[in-house]
């Protein structure tokens, strides 16, 4: 009956990137006035980085953003091992708990804690060092040899400054240049 249902389910979720939901309410506070001038991104980060400390687990990315009527938190998490579910649902809970203990979110919102998947974008140092030697596909803010998209392999990531090797030469593109970066994933 309903036990199968949610194994097979839970199941599927870690199959497709280790995805657990927890519908959550969180009760209005008067710090929400000063998120306006700090994104929840950055508060959020801010709470679950501690929590991270000593264990494999890596915080890659947060979102916080409206679907239709529905706010959406969303946790990407990461270790060398892989994501499991149940990674997902100790840390959903944690989060859960810290955000309603400092009050930090006052609307209605679903949390989403889950693995990036294979595609996930590199926005970090650590992305970039993780992907060392591996070839990925970068976009620019401005134009680099001409060209605003440059494929290649990573060499480097120093002084916020990816070096990436392509056929031709290696380039040094500044993090803040970098609009988007992809693994390029080879099957």
């Amino acid at each position: 009956g309903i036990r199968r249902s949610i194994n097979s389910q839970l199941m599927m979720q870690r199959k497709s990137s280790s995805l657990v939901r927890v519908e959550a309410k969180a009760t209005t506070c008067d710090c929400y006035r000063n998120m306006r001038k700090t994104p929840i991104y950055q508060s959020v980060t801010d709470l679950i980085e501690p929590t991270l400390k000593g264990s494999d687990i890596e915080l890659v990315d947060v979102e916080y953003k409206k679907t239709g009527k529905t706010w959406s938190l969303r946790v990407f998490i990461d270790k060398n091992q892989g994501v499991t579910v149940y990674d997902c649902q100790r840390l959903s809970r944690e989060i859960e708990d810290l955000i309603e203990i400092h009050e930090l979110i006052a609307d209605h919102y679903v949390l989403e804690v889950s693995s990036p998947g294979l595609d996930r974008p590199l926005k970090k140092e650590s992305d970039f060092l993780r992907n060392k030697g591996k070839q990925i596909l970068v976009k620019t803010y401005s134009p680099i040899n001409n060209s605003k998209t440059n494929t290649g392999t990573v060499k480097n990531f120093a002084n916020d400054t990816l070096f990436l090797e392509n056929k031709k030469d290696t380039l040094e593109i500044s993090l803040t240049d970098i609009a988007q970066a992809k693994l390029i994933i080879e099957f």
